[in-house]
C-alpha cells in the first residue's frame, strides 16, 4: 500500500519508548551519542545507510520493514473489502426490472421497519463492522418488497438505501455510495417528504459536486415545514446545500443557508432525531465549523467548535455524528497550526467511536497528517502507525 513518505525518526521515537528504552540507552546500544539519537527522532538528521538502519531495527528487535513503516496494513482490511463487495453484489441486484418472482414469502412490511430502525440505530452508534454484515440481507429484503410494489412498505425501502448511502461515504466508497443515494431517490419519487429524506443523503454523496446544491435545494422547496418532522428535514437539506456552497468556495451562499437552517433549528430544539437527522441548533452549529474547514477559516473553525461542544445539546447528539464533528475539528485545529489540539481532538474521537477513526479513510488520513507535525503529541504518532498510516 502506497503512502507519502514519512520521516522514520518518529517511529524510531514510538518504537524505542514501546521498548522502554531512554534515548542514552539506545544510543549506548548503537554505539552512538545521544544526540545522535536526538536529531534522528526529531528529523534533524535523516537515515540513509542500510546498515544503520538495520542495526537500528535489531536494537528494537522488530523487522526492517515494521520500521519503514511497509508491512502494516489498516485494521480491518480485508474484512471491510469482503463486507463491501457483499454490499456491491446486493446493491447490484436488478430483480425489479426484470419481474423476477419473489421465490418465496416477502418479509412483512413491520419486519423490514424494524430491520430499518437496526440498521439506522448501528449506524448512530457508529458500529460500522456490524453494519456491514447486516446491510447486504437487509438490502436484499428491501429489493423483494420493492418487487412485490408495497406502497407502505416504500417509506421502509428508501430509509435503507439512505442509511446505505451513509455507511458507503463513511466507507470511502463514493460510487457504490452514489448508487444507493440514486435508488433512494428513485424509490421515493412521487412522495414529497420520502423525496426530501432521499436527497439528504445524495447531497451527502455529492458535496463535492457544485451542482448538486440545485438539487438538494429543490428537495427543500417541496418539504413543508409546518411540523418538527418537516422543519427538521428542511433544515437537514438547506445543511447539505450549505456545505456543498462551502465546498465550492461559495462563503456567502454558505452562510446564508446555514443561517435559515438555524432559524428552522430553533423550531425544533435539540435532542430529536426526526427523520434520522438529528437536527437541531447544536446541529446546525457544527454544520458552520464543517463550513469554516471547508472555506479554509482555521481560527472561526475552532472558535465555533470549541462553542458547540459547550451546548447542551452536544451530549444529546448521536455517538457518530458527535466522532464525525471531532475529525472537523481537528483539521480546523490544523489549519490554525494547533497539533496538540487537532491530536487531542482525534483521540476523543477514537475514544467514542473506534471505527469512526479506524474504518473511515477520511479520518485515518487526518490522522496521518497530524502525526507527521513534529510538533504532535507523541499518542497521535502510536496510533497512526497503529493505524498503518505512519
Amino acid at each position: 500500500m502506497s503512502r507519502d513518505p514519512v520521516p522514520i525518526g518518529r517511529r524510531v521515537a514510538y518504537l524505542r519508548v514501546r521498548r522502554r528504552l531512554s534515548q542514552q540507552s539506545f544510543a549506548d546500544r548503537l554505539g552512538k551519542s545521544k544526540s545522535w539519537v536526538d536529531k534522528i527522532e526529531r528529523g534533524v538528521r535523516s537515515l540513509e545507510r542500510v546498515s544503520t538502519i538495520r542495526d537500528i531495527a535489531a536494537v528494537l528487535r522488530v523487522d526492517v520493514a515494521v520500521l519503514l513503516g511497509r508491512d502494516v496494513q489498516p485494521p480491518g482490511e480485508a474484512e471491510h473489502r469482503e463486507g463491501v463487495a457483499r454490499m456491491r453484489a446486493a446493491l447490484s441486484a436488478y430483480p425489479m426490472a426484470f419481474g423476477r418472482p419473489a421465490g418465496r414469502e416477502v418479509m412483512s412490511v413491520d419486519w423490514l421497519a424494524g430491520e430499518v430502525r437496526q440498521v439506522w440505530m448501528t449506524y448512530q452508534h457508529a458500529r460500522y463492522p456490524r453494519l456491514v454484515e447486516l446491510l447486504p440481507a437487509v438490502v436484499t429484503e428491501a429489493h423483494r418488497a420493492h418487487v412485490q410494489g408495497s406502497e407502505v412498505g416504500r417509506a421502509a425501502v428508501v430509509e435503507m438505501y439512505r442509511v446505505t448511502a451513509a455507511l458507503l461515504v463513511k466507507l470511502g466508497e463514493g460510487s457504490l455510495a452514489w448508487l444507493a443515494a440514486d435508488r433512494a431517490v428513485s424509490a421515493a419519487a412521487g412522495d414529497r417528504v420520502l423525496l426530501g429524506c432521499a436527497a439528504v443523503q445524495l447531497g451527502q454523496v455529492l458535496r463535492a459536486s457544485a451542482r448538486a446544491r440545485m438539487v438538494v435545494l429543490a428537495a427543500a422547496d417541496q418539504v413543508v415545514p409546518g411540523t418538527p418532522e418537516g422543519s427538521s428535514l428542511r433544515g437537514s437539506l438547506l445543511v447539505q446545500a450549505a456545505l456543498i456552497a462551502a465546498r465550492a468556495g461559495d462563503d456567502r451562499a454558505a452562510g446564508d443557508l446555514l443561517d435559515e437552517a438555524a432559524v428552522l433549528a430553533t423550531r425544533v430544539g435539540d435532542g430529536h432525531d426526526h427523520c434520522w437527522t438529528a437536527f437541531g441548533p447544536t446541529a446546525v452549529e457544527l454544520a458552520r465549523v464543517a463550513a469554516a474547514v471547508e472555506l479554509g477559516d482555521g481560527p472561526q473553525a475552532v472558535a465555533r467548535h470549541e462553542a458547540a461542544i459547550g451546548r447542551d445539546g452536544w451530549r444529546w447528539l448521536p455517538i457518530e455524528h458527535r466522532a464525525a464533528h471531532l475529525i472537523d475539528a481537528a483539521r480546523a485545529y490544523q489549519l490554525a497550526d494547533d497539533p496538540t489540539n487537532a491530536g487531542r481532538v482525534l483521540l476523543r474521537a477514537d475514544s467514542i467511536a473506534p471505527a469512526e477513526i479506524r474504518h473511515r479513510p477520511a479520518a485515518r488520513d487526518v490522522v496521518a497528517q497530524v502525526a507527521r507535525n513534529p510538533d504532535a503529541p507523541a499518542t497521535i504518532t502510536q496510533l497512526a502507525i497503529g493505524l498503518g498510516v505512519l
